[in-house]
């Protein structure tokens, strides 16, 4: 028995999304600050970055829907939305690794979020080089 689809074009998605974004980018998170040599307190906007989460979030809120199905091609029912979900995905990933790369973000976390963590790895070589010790006989 085939699910249920609750949004019924693919376009659909991309029209949630787009109202997303204009809902992050038209809400700013505010950081309190205080400047001057009076401390006086001053709201200063910072960015929002787009988040899968988010957008998840937005969809059940404002739409009442589940992406994760649609996100994630549950049972292969959802190929069509494939094309639609690829570009939202591509688009949140561009936006966060050019925030990062701005400094409009954090660099190191936007690196971590979006997988481009530059991964080293430490080998130490060496070992225990114990002298021998006398015997000190039975005690």
């Amino acid at each position: 028995m085939a699910k249920h689809k609750y949004i019924k074009e693919p376009e659909l998605i991309w029209e949630y999304f787009q109202a997303y974004k204009k809902n992050v980018k038209d809400n700013p998170r505010m950081k309190v600050e205080y400047v001057g040599k009076d401390g006086e307190r001053v709201n200063t906007p910072i960015e929002r970055p787009l988040i899968i989460e988010g957008f998840f979030s937005y969809c059940r809120e404002h739409y009442s829907v589940e992406m994760h199905h649609y996100w994630f091609n549950t049972d292969g029912a959802y190929d069509d939305y494939c094309s639609i979900i690829t570009r939202v995905k591509e688009e949140i990933r561009a936006e966060q690794i050019d925030g990062g790369l701005t400094g409009s973000y954090n660099s190191n976390l936007t690196a971590r979020v979006t997988g481009l963590v530059d991964k080293k790895e430490n080998e130490i070589k060496g070992g225990l080089n114990i002298p021998p010790l006398p015997d000190i006989g039975e005690r």
